[in-house]
């Protein structure tokens, strides 16, 4: 019985790729500036390998590292969570999804508000804390809808819980998933609630990604199609808008979904897990705070023993992310174009250095390698 655990750690990028600067993240290190955080500390995470890796230069690496290690350059055209994560899964994008530095145009929010009977605030990018300290009091006061994008390719859409029931508001983001389409086909919709009073209102743990579906099989629905489990953890599901999940479970937070992690490592099933920790990202590199960005990477280094140890023969951890999202680049607060780590850990594997590998889709290629799986990817097995 293989099983494979592949850990997202979202955000957690290692440097800026060659083209880092077509993106406007020359010299964007997120590893780099996390670990100048008073609470950094990842011995777990060193003994791996993490500090052995190509380009890795902050911080000494060990003299015999217990996992294979590589850095992963993305081939695709974008620096997004929903690209990213299609990319691990075996599919590379090869054109970007689209963006709105300039809001939508009217031939979205036009419909949108017509089939929502609410008017429209805000329609540019906006940090997502900021958006609702500034529109807040307007959206309590008239029920309009404040929509507002990123440099990511993303329509959000916030809601205070008081004024939009939240089931509501999921609602909104299906109507708003089904216009998005075709040259508007963005990557995600996103349900982001908040609560509270004027002055003191706080986004909830209610958020729900709606996204577009992968244009290609992954290896999720190379997996599933095997007759195998694949079983997604945290936002998995919503990334690939469910296809290829055999079960999934949703989680509040990285400390949420180390312990599912742990839950699962426990179970006995066939395939992988697939799994997403986002607070790096979502809490912490979108608001350029370095010590809560340290202290969430300590947090998953104390747990990573308790993983390790529940391993059986046959077992593969991996740990990479998907994009990065540097808390120390002031210059912006969205995400940036940089390599991502791997470590790949087994009671049957070889440690050794796997290089820098040209695309992020040789982990998926790995993943079935791993569980002896057939199937077609963008990517070469690593092992």
């Amino acid at each position: 019985m293989k099983r494979v655990f592949l850990i997202v750690l979202d955000s957690v990028g290692i440097g800026a790729m060659d083209d880092a600067a077509d993106f406007g993240d020359a010299g964007t290190n997120t590893l780099r500036s996390a670990s100048k955080g008073s609470c950094f500390h990842m011995p777990n995470m060193e003994r791996l390998g993490l500090f052995n890796i190509d380009g890795v230069d902050f911080k000494d690496g060990v003299s015999e590292p217990l996992a294979a290690y590589g850095r992963m350059r993305e081939a695709s055209k974008g620096k997004d969570t929903t690209i990213g994560h299609w990319e691990i899964a075996g599919v590379i994008s090869e054109n970007p999804l689209p963006v709105y530095p300039e809001g939508f145009p009217d031939e979205i929010l036009t419909p949108f508000s017509e089939m929502t009977g609410r008017g429209i605030l805000c329609n540019r990018p906006y940090s997502g804390t900021e958006v609702i300290k500034d529109y807040g009091d307007e959206h309590v006061k008239t029920g309009k809808l404040i929509v507002y994008t990123s440099a990511d390719s993303v329509f959000q859409i916030a809601a205070h819980e008081e004024v939009v029931p939240v089931e509501t508001l999921y609602e909104y983001c299906k109507t708003a998933r089904k216009l998005l389409s075709g040259r508007h086909g963005v990557g995600r919709v996103i349900a982001r609630p908040f609560v509270g009073e004027s002055g003191n209102y706080q986004r909830t743990t209610g958020r729900h990604d709606y996204s577009l579906e992968p244009p290609a099989p992954t290896i999720l629905d190379i997996i599933k199609g095997a007759g195998k489990e694949v079983i997604g953890v945290g936002k998995i599901r919503d990334i690939f808008a469910g296809r290829g999940i055999t079960s999934y479970v949703y989680t509040k937070g990285n400390t949420e979904g180390i312990e599912k992690t742990l839950a699962y490592l426990e179970q006995d099933f066939e395939g992988l897990c697939f799994i997403n920790l986002v607070d790096y990202d979502m809490l912490y590199g979108h608001r350029n705070d370095i010590e809560g960005y340290a202290r969430a990477l300590a947090e998953f280094d104390r747990a990573l023993p308790s993983m390790l140890s529940r391993l059986r023969e046959g077992d593969v951890l991996m740990i990479t992310a998907d994009h990065g999202c540097d808390p120390g680049y002031t210059v912006s607060t969205d995400h940036s174009r940089e390599h991502t780590p791997l470590l790949i850990y087994g009671k049957n594997i070889c440690p050794r250095n796997l290089g820098t590998r040209d695309t992020f889709a040789d982990i998926g290629a790995t993943v079935l390698k791993v569980l002896g799986v057939a199937g077609e990817t963008d990517g070469k097995p690593l092992l």
